[in-house]
């Protein structure tokens, strides 16, 4: 059984991506989870959800997600089974995690991962003093999406899953040392940044 001092590839994990219909709170209208077994990023998987109620324009001009999309789309509580399978027993992972737990704590209720790895926190202490700790900054700093289908764009669940997955392999595996720990990604994502001011920009994702 792997111990949290073990390298974090000792580990699964379930990337993750939501996109909501720009209600407060959001309901689910897209859902993309990536699989990280071994250290080797897997292939997305991906759900469309019909929400019950209809995509703010807001939310529409972000993802670009229309509401007659989703018209023959499932409601989540038909790929609910599918989506626990999903996540169940891996440490969950995402950018500003808080958001998409939001989402998926209401949509999957008692739904509530045993470790999870925000890689907007793990940004902010493992790579300090860069301007942006935005996805799409990180994306472009580090050359992310290079070798991604031109079919896969920013603010649809698939490409920023995909992204934060491989933003989380960079930042495990910095070059020239050992692969961190899983331990070392916990205490990173919970210890407090010494570079945070009181003007730190804000990272919530939109919908």
């Amino acid at each position: 059984m792997a111990q949290p001092t073990d390298s974090w590839t000792a580990y699964d994990y379930a990337v993750v991506d939501v996109e909501g219909n720009g209600q407060h709170p959001p309901d689910l209208v897209e859902i993309s989870i990536v699989a990280i077994k071994d250290g080797l990023i897997g292939q997305a998987k991906n759900w469309l959800v019909r929400p019950p109620r209809p995509i703010t324009a807001m939310a529409r001009r972000i993802h670009k997600i229309t509401d007659d999309q989703l018209a023959d789309a499932p409601t989540v509580v038909r790929i609910e089974a599918e989506l626990r399978q999903a996540l169940s027993d891996k440490v969950f992972v995402a950018h500003n995690a808080g958001v998409d737990l939001g989402v998926l704590g209401r949509e999957l209720p008692g739904f509530e991962p045993a470790q999870v790895l925000d890689t907007l926190k793990l940004a902010r202490r493992l790579v300090p003093g860069r301007a942006s700790y935005k996805l799409g900054a990180l994306v472009d700093a580090f050359g992310l999406d290079r070798g991604l289908p031109a079919d896969l764009v920013p603010h649809r669940a698939t490409y920023d899953a995909l992204v934060c997955a491989r933003l989380l392999s960079h930042l495990a595996t910095p070059p020239g040392r050992e692969p961190r720990t899983l331990a070392e990604l916990m205490d990173a994502t919970v210890r407090k940044s010494t570079t945070a001011t009181a003007g730190e920009e804000p990272a919530a994702t939109l919908f």
